[in-house]
């Protein structure tokens, strides 16, 4: 009975240590785990940090919908691995999906960080995210964030960005066109005067 016990361990244990693992760590589907989240929503190279390793897993996370700007997170979330048939680019994928919060801090530094007024949208070209709205700069990367400056210089730069966009999408036959610029990248910080609600933009880098 012993080595019948002992047979049955390893086989389980065998087939456990084939089952497929997704990610840099190796997930299991189904395998709850332990993220943190920053406060730069939208932010280039925004991804959560496994833990304890605080490193990405580089799986994506989704229904996060709670989400504020200006908070850092740590949640707990669920290994979901994508059995469908192979699809194009843009189609269903292995990701990280939501579960609860577990705590939620806000941010009190003063520390930029990057963004991209540039997205791309499958199926399509990479398009322009910034739209003006009663005299506001704004974009709408989960959220909708305005885009603030005391610079004129980058104020100068926002409207030139939103004047070259609002005319690609009143004119619908530029918008297939290549965009003018091949990335147009700001520095941010959480604007004090409204936080959680918009970024004072630094600097904005224009890439033709």
């Amino acid at each position: 009975m012993k080595y019948i016990c002992l047979l049955v361990t390893l086989f389980i244990f065998s087939a456990c240590s084939k089952e497929k693992g997704y990610g840099r760590f190796n997930l299991r589907d189904g395998q709850e785990v332990e993220l943190l989240v920053s406060h730069h929503y939208g932010a280039i190279n925004d991804a959560p940090l496994l833990l304890p390793q605080k490193e990405s897993a580089e799986l994506p996370l989704s229904n996060f919908k709670d989400r504020e700007p200006g908070y850092n997170y740590k949640i707990k979330a669920k290994m979901v691995a994508y059995n469908g048939p192979e699809l194009m680019d843009g189609g269903p994928s292995d990701g990280l999906q939501f579960i609860k919060i577990i705590s939620r801090e806000k941010y009190t530094g003063n520390d930029p960080f990057e963004i991209s007024l540039i997205h791309s949208f499958i199926p399509g070209p990479p398009q322009i995210i910034l739209w003006n709205e009663e005299d506001k700069y704004l974009i709408n990367i989960g959220t909708k964030i305005q885009l603030t400056y005391t610079d004129k210089k980058v104020g100068d730069q926002l409207e030139e960005i939103w004047q070259y966009n609002h005319k690609r999408l009143t004119d619908y036959s530029l918008v297939s066109l290549p965009l003018k610029w091949k990335s147009i990248q700001a520095t941010v910080t959480h604007d004090p005067k409204n936080f959680g609600k918009a970024y004072l933009v630094s600097n904005i880098k224009l890439v033709e």
